[in-house]
This record gives structure tokens, C-alpha cells and sequence, in this order.
């Protein structure tokens, strides 16, 4: 417990003084914002400042700080480590820098600003990327969330057209409309169950494998794990230490800001409470599975049903390791239900259901502002709205009958989403640089995030079982003689640019 309480005072401090920093390299000023500027009163409208942070919030976070946590303890205490400073320095710059250059410009998507910065072969990749993105991430979110619903009541498809009628609502109705009055409210729910969980977990006070036991891959040893910590870790965890997803959604805030001086609280802030939540159920993660949390919060009858084989690790009558048995959906509805009761069981509904089904809608609605800006088309009417959204419906309804009719087969698809957000990651934070060095100002801030995640999303795609499975120390090789390129380009790039 040691770990998690020094990892929340960092975070609190962090936010503290080094979004400061952030902020006084940037320079927010007083200019007038695009929500005054352009105001039409569907995408660009003043919002109170406190709505724009929680829908910033559930934006951002949906269930990705929750779940991606929970698997990322697996790899052990070094998540801690990697959820405070990548939150820190990494995420939650990444966030702030990012939201204000999209104020900068008129509240312009991530492939515009990639356009702007690194051209216009990039922009047009990430048009690709990012579309195939937020329509994979709606489709995904439709289906699963049906499942959970209608084993409380009513039929599969009944949900998914009542939460597909949602996504149509959320992407053709004015932002104030439907996402600025549901939103918060969800956004609200997620905190306060983060916030009872953590005040159990203080009150039980369990004792946990420490950062000061051992950093190395508890997981491998403990749980059966086959990925290897580094690049695993840092692709399992990014919502709540960095998400490239969160560059997608800041502009939909940058264009609601009626001051650029609401940048910090709302894009770092956002980030850092994203962080802590990541911090709570990493926690509850390794309470569970490294501190025998599963055989307190399970039935008992559950419990006779695993014994440690011969291998060393614990095993379901079934055959399944523990982590293959207690997914993270699981380890939610179980902790809540059995240490907050009743009322636990709601929130674990609101957190595996409405924080998936409001991402989901979110990615819609950023899939047509991104068509809208690739065809410099207005969005006033609901015609026009309408005529961009019908092909973004059409093909997330094709995914997702796919995924109704081969579901482990899109599941497969799935396990590429999380190496693309911090793909996006990476491409954001080298935007961002870009920018600073073009405004005479500290590239350093994004400079060194953006090559750590160069590497990082490199080796991963050289080594992950679900890509080119290659071997460990050649895939670490590579993907440093290519982030090398990269900085070598860019120091290239830096020096004719201040030459000239």
C-alpha cells in the first residue's frame, strides 16, 4: 500500500508543478477561442467549465484506466512506475500540448494537426488510421455491452439497437444536447466508485508486493504471463499513462474552451485523474491476483475449484490460469459487488457498460468531425450532419455484424487497437514537438516522450505474439536503429529549419 499512497501524492504533485511548466512553455493568452470565433451551436459552443472537464474525462477514460490496469499489474509493481511518470511527463503533456495546438487552430482534428506539422503524406495516413480507428472502437462497444445488458434483461439485439439509436444521437445532435447533459453525470459515477474502492482498499489496508520489491515480471513467474514487461507494459497500460485515443477527443473541448487558460485543468487535470483511477484498480489489481484478494472476494465453492499444479500456479478445474479465469470485466463486477454491496454492483454496471457505450459514441461523433474537416464541409445542418455520419453508421454496422458472426475473430482484431492508440501516441507527440521547436519554445517537453513511445510501439510490432513474433534482443535492435532514424530526421529537420 506504501507504492499506491507515494504514486498518488506524485500524481497530485505533478499536477501541481509540472503542469505549470506545461502551461508556461506553451503560453496560453487571451485570444479569442474558437468556440466565440466559430460558434454554430452544434460543435462550437461555450460550455461551463466544469462539464468540459468530466466530459474530457469520460472521453478520455471510458473503461481503458480501469481494464488496461488491471492487466498491467500483471506484469507487477513496476505498472506504479509506469502510470505515475508516463501520466507525468508523458500523458498528460501529451494531452494539454495537444488540445491547445487544436485551440490554436480553429479546434482542428489530430490528422489535421499532423498535416499541418508533418505534411500532408501523414496527414492523409492518419485520415485512414484514425477513421478505421474510431469506427472499430464504436463497433467494438456496441456489441459487448449488449451482451452484459440483456443478461440482466431483454434480448442481445434489442440492446444493440437501442444502444446503436445512442451513437446516432450522441454523433447528429448538438454537443450540448445529448453528450453535455449525459456525460458528466456518468463521468461522476466512475469517480465516485473510484473513490469508494480506494477508501475500502485504505480501510483493509492489504499488504502488496511494494516497487522497492522488484520491478522485473512478477506476472511471468506468478500468473502464467507469456508477453515480455518492456513493450508490453507500456501498450497494456495507456489510458491513465498515455493514450494517442485522448488526441482524438481533446478537440471536441478545444472547440467548447471559451478561454485558453481553462487548457490546464481541463486536458492535464483530465489526465491526471485518469491516472489515478489507473492507480485504484492497479491496486485492486494486485490485491487480487498477487495478494490472494480472488480467494476473499469469491465465493467459497468458487474457490475449491482451483489447486496449484505442478507448474506452480494456480489453476481452474477447467485448466485455466488465474488471469485466464478473472478477466478484468470480472475483477470489477467482483470487487464491486462484494466490498461495496447492492449499490457496488450499479456502479460496476455504470463502469463495464455506460463508460464503453459513451466511448463508443464519442469515436462516432469524431469520426464525421474528421470527414467534415478532410472535405472542408460545415456541419450546421442536420442534413449535412447526416449525409457525413450515414457511411461512418454503414461501415461500423458491417463490423459490427462481423463481430456478431465470428466474435473471437474480431477479438483478434481488437488486440491491434491498444498498439494503434500508442502509434497515435507517438505521431502526436512528434506533432507536438514540431511545434514547439517552430515556436522557439522547449521542444525537450515532448521530444523525449515522443521518443521513448517511437520505441516503444516499434518493438512492440516487432515482438508481440499478435503481430511479427519475432525474437526478443533483434526486435529491441530494430526498433532502436529506427528511433534513432527518427531523431536523426529530426535533428535534421530542426537544424535547416532554425538556419533558415
Amino acid at each position: 500500500m506504501f507504492s499506491f499512497a507515494i504514486s498518488v501524492v506524485a500524481l497530485f504533485l505533478g499536477y501541481l508543478l509540472y503542469s505549470r511548466v506545461a502551461e508556461r512553455i506553451f503560453g496560453p493568452d487571451d485570444r479569442e477561442t474558437p468556440a466565440i470565433r466559430k460558434a454554430d451551436k452544434v460543435d462550437y459552443i461555450v460550455l461551463p467549465s466544469w462539464r468540459i472537464f468530466m466530459i474530457q474525462f469520460l472521453n478520455i477514460a471510458g473503461t481503458g484506466p480501469i481494464f488496461g490496469a488491471i492487466m498491467g499489474m500483471w506484469f507487477g509493481p513496476s505498472a506504479y512506475l509506469w502510470i505515475v511518470f508516463g501520466c507525468i511527463f508523458g500523458g498528460a503533456v501529451h494531452d494539454y500540448i495537444s488540445g491547445m495546438i487544436s485551440m490554436r487552430h480553429d479546434g482542428c482534428g489530430q490528422a489535421e494537426m499532423t498535416g499541418i506539422y508533418l505534411g500532408s503524406t501523414a496527414r492523409k495516413a492518419m485520415i485512414l488510421f484514425t477513421m478505421m480507428m474510431m469506427v472499430l472502437v464504436g463497433a467494438f462497444f456496441v456489441y459487448c455491452p449488449a451482451i452484459i445488458l440483456s443478461g440482466l434483461w431483454g434480448d442481445k439485439m434489442m440492446w444493440v439497437v437501442i444502444i446503436f439509436i445512442y451513437y446516432v444521437a450522441t454523433t447528429m445532435m448538438p454537443i450540448d444536447k445529448v453528450i453535455g447533459r449525459i456525460y458528466p453525470a456518468f463521468a461522476l459515477s466512475m469517480l465516485f466508485m473510484v473513490v469508494a474502492i480506494g477508501a475500502v482498499l485504505f480501510v483493509h489496508r492489504p499488504v502488496l508486493p511494494e516497487v522497492w520489491d522488484g520491478l522485473g515480471n512478477w506476472g511471468a513467474e506468478r500468473l502464467g504471463l507469456k508477453q515480455h514487461l518492456f513493450p508490453a507494459l507500456f501498450v497494456t497500460i495507456a489510458c491513465g499513462a498515455v493514450s494517442g485515443f485522448h488526441a482524438t477527443q481533446s478537440p471536441m473541448m478545444a472547440r467548447c474552451m471559451k478561454s485558453e487558460r481553462q487548457g490546464r485543468p481541463i486536458f492535464y487535470g483530465a489526465m491526471v485523474t485518469e491516472g489515478l483511477v489507473a492507480l485504484v484498480w492497479a491496486t485492486i489489481s494486485s490485491y487480487f491476483f498477487f495478494a490472494d484478494g480472488w480467494r476473499e472476494v469469491c465465493a467459497p465453492e468458487l474457490v475449491q475449484q482451483f489447486t496449484t499444479a505442478s507448474d506452480g500456479l494456480v489453476h481452474h478445474a477447467d485448466g485455466r490460469t488465474l488471469i485466464q479465469y478473472f478477466d478484468a470485466p470480472t475483477v470489477v463486477t467482483t470487487i464491486c459487488s462484494k466490498w461495496l454491496g447492492i449499490f457496488g454492483s450499479i456502479l460496476a454496471l455504470l463502469g463495464v457498460v455506460a463508460a464503453p457505450i459513451t466511448t463508443g459514441g464519442s469515436s462516432f461523433r469524431t469520426a464525421r468531425l474528421i470527414l467534415a474537416e478532410s472535405f472542408n464541409l460545415k456541419q450546421t445542418s442536420a442534413r449535412s450532419r447526416l449525409l457525413l455520419s450515414l457511411p461512418v453508421f454503414a461501415v461500423g454496422i458491417a463490423l459490427l455484424a462481423w463481430q456478431i458472426g465470428n466474435p473471437s475473430g474480431f477479438s483478434t482484431v481488437w488486440q491491434y487497437v491498444a498498439w494503434g492508440t500508442q502509434l497515435m501516441a507517438a505521431v502526436t507527440l512528434w506533432v507536438c514537438t514540431v511545434y514547439l521547436v517552430r515556436e522557439n519554445k522547449w521542444y525537450w517537453l515532448t521530444f523525449l516522450p515522443a521518443i521513448f513511445m517511437t520505441m516503444v510501439v516499434v518493438d512492440f510490432f516487432l515482438v508481440s505474439p499478435t503481430t511479427l513474433s519475432l525474437p526478443e534482443v533483434p526486435s529491441l535492435v530494430v526498433a532502436a536503429v529506427v528511433t534513432l532514424a527518427c531523431i536523426v530526421r529530426f535533428v535534421v529537420w530542426k537544424h535547416n529549419y532554425t538556419s533558415k
